[in-house]
């Protein structure tokens, strides 16, 4: 196959990465992001 790097590198972040996630956040995950937008603000 013919790719370029940018399809190879989505490849790999999208298919390939076994340690990523998809999905939502935990709640604890969400709490730690709702403080600090309260104490930094966006």
């Amino acid at each position: 196959l013919k790719r370029c790097g940018k399809s190879c590198r989505l490849r790999w972040l999208n298919y390939l990465r076994p340690d990523i996630r998809h999905g939502g956040f935990t709640e604890e995950e969400d709490n730690i992001i709702c403080s600090l937008y309260e104490s930094m603000g966006s």
